[in-house]
């Protein structure tokens, strides 16, 4: 219904153009022909305002053709064991505890959470070698659909080993969202702009993000952030049993709490 009233305004400013250009010839004073100018000029205003109307609303419909079809409610979150595989990490391999956190760069809680709980996580117990925090990529296109590409542009900067580099710019600049601002990060990170380009546009990452998309549906999470917590096993620490989860931007005491828990489970003795 959008387009079909965008093209009858179009024909109308048409037509009130062509009207306008005439009546100089049939006005009576010059203050006519001022107030039809202005008139003209307002129309032409009008104009570019339903061309630039009509260029977002095309950018809407290409990220609702990318997203996802609706699902049913996810299931709520039971333990279960997850690999860490070839996503970002922070912190030693060693570490007895690992937390997946799943994150949309579009979202203002997750924002909050990597600039604030975030660097005191990693002060506190990945720099002392007690955590590990694996990042997945959790874009929730129906809400935010610049969030795809981002997600695209760390993991494209990831591949020349500048995935946190990328993550820290985009949170701080969540405004800007563009493919022209993720290369200017990129240029800013010193990679190289014709690779990172070339990643962007293409579809390299595109099933790695919707693996990521479909396992934090399956642990049972709707939104972002969200964070699964367990043990690393010991024998091989690409595998983490999962037994908490914490939802939202909570606090650095909520995640405290989580992880002091866990360090403190006795051993699994035979």
């Amino acid at each position: 219904m959008k387009k079909i009233r965008i093209a009858k305004n179009l024909v109308l400013v048409s037509a009130l153009l062509s009207l306008a250009f005439a009546m100089p010839a049939i006005a009576g004073t010059k203050s006519d022909v001022k107030k039809l100018q202005a008139e003209v000029a307002s129309l032409k205003e009008g104009q570019q305002q339903i061309h630039d109307d009509m260029a977002e609303i095309k950018k809407l419909l290409e990220a609702a053709a990318r997203a996802p079809a609706p699902r049913p409610a996810a299931a709520p979150f039971e333990p279960k064991d997850l690999v860490v595989g070839d996503s970002p990490v922070l912190g030693s391999a060693d570490a007895a505890v690992t937390m997946f956190a799943y994150s949309d760069y579009q979202c203002p809680f997750c924002s909050r959470h990597a600039t604030t709980v975030l660097p005191q996580l990693v002060k506190t117990y990945v720099d002392s070698g007690q955590l590990r925090i694996v990042m997945r990529e959790y874009p929730i296109e129906a809400i935010h659909p610049r969030a795809f590409a981002a997600s695209k542009a760390v993991l494209c900067a990831g591949a020349q080993d500048k995935y946190w580099g990328m993550h820290d710019k985009i949170f701080a600049n969540q405004r800007s969202l563009t493919d022209g601002d993720f290369t200017s990060h990129a240029k800013l990170l010193e990679l190289d702009t014709a690779a990172f380009d070339a990643c962007l546009a293409g579809e390299v990452v595109d099933d790695q993000i919707q693996g990521e998309v479909n396992e934090a549906y399956d642990l049972g999470i709707s939104g972002t952030p969200s964070f699964v917590v367990g043990l690393t096993d010991p024998e091989d620490s690409d595998k983490v049993h999962v037994t908490e989860y914490v939802r939202g931007a909570q606090s650095f005491g909520r995640f405290q709490s989580v992880i002091d828990g866990l360090l403190e489970e006795p051993a699994e003795t035979e």
